[in-house]
């Protein structure tokens, strides 16, 4: 039996706090805004991240068009984990479908996000049903040689200075938008006690193996049929402009949108233009 903890607006005054719901044996955190068509947003797997961290801006400019809802996938964030559990691809997608399940959700939009975007692929091919139109944003989800971005992201123990070098110059194109103030928040979320031990057992080195462990298959990319867009920025650091041309070879119902001047946060960077893109093409 799954059911809905909270009722109503959380209480806490921690923003990436939203609701709590019971998914399997995982206690899920996520965000339940907006009206109209549910659309999932899957964050990515950044130090630090959680499905607020990731999505606010988004959420803020698109809640009035779209109802959000957007987890704390296991071992992010504030969603609550069992002693010993595996990360796996399979692990996330089944709580993703038991949250659906919890909230009657037959079909959504969804948009991921660099590792959410496997995600996203592993519930469009696994339980095509469940998805009307899907967005990938620097998506992983086909095989590529591990980035020295993404190596160093995977490998990040918690420290102040590295976690500014990491938003500077390997997440953003534009240093001069990291505050000192956005540093020393994503710090201390990197290194909060249970959030930082499920960090560092994720994806221990050789790190190429988790590349390829978030891959699908290419026949099984092949075989989608819903419109799927791919968004990526041209200077990405930490997720290569090619793994979303081969995904836009590979599915045939789908296009792609490159920013320029663009690092892996499409979404923070060119937050007003990102919107834009994703509410045309789920509208049309």
């Amino acid at each position: 039996m799954v059911n809905d903890d909270t009722k109503g607006p959380t209480m806490s005054t921690n923003p990436e706090i939203g609701h709590s719901i019971t998914t399997g044996d995982i206690v899920t955190n996520y965000h339940d805004v907006g009206t109209g068509t549910p659309l999932l947003l899957l964050h990515g797997s950044g130090p630090g991240v959680s499905a607020w961290a990731n999505w606010r801006l988004v959420i803020d400019q698109l809640q009035d068009r779209y109802r959000i809802i957007a987890p704390d996938l296991a071992g992010f964030g504030y969603s609550e984990v069992p002693d010993g559990i595996e990360y796996t691809r399979e692990r996330w997608l089944t709580q993703i479908v038991d949250l659906l399940d919890a909230l009657e959700l037959d079909t959504v939009d969804v948009v991921g996000n660099s590792f959410g975007g496997s995600m996203a692929l592993a519930l469009t091919i696994d339980h095509p049903q469940r998805v009307r139109r899907q967005i990938l944003m620097g998506s992983v989800g086909v095989p590529f040689k591990i980035t020295d971005g993404l190596d160093e992201v995977w490998g990040y123990t918690p420290d102040v200075a590295k976690m500014g070098e990491l938003m500077r110059n390997t997440f953003a194109y534009n240093a001069d938008m990291i505050t000192d103030d956005m540093v020393q928040l994503r710090y201390e979320a990197s290194k909060r006690p249970g959030s930082r031990e499920a960090y560092e057992s994720m994806f221990p080195a050789p790190r190429q193996r988790w590349v390829d462990a978030m891959s699908h298959d290419f026949a099984d990319i092949r075989g989608i049929e819903q419109p799927t867009l791919m968004v990526h920025g041209r200077d990405d650091k930490v997720i290569p402009l090619s793994t979303s041309l081969t995904l836009h070879d590979l599915i045939v119902d789908s296009r792609m949108h490159v920013f320029g001047r663009c690092g892996h946060w499409t979404k923070i960077e060119h937050t007003d233009a990102f919107c834009r893109v994703v509410d045309d093409f789920l509208s049309a």
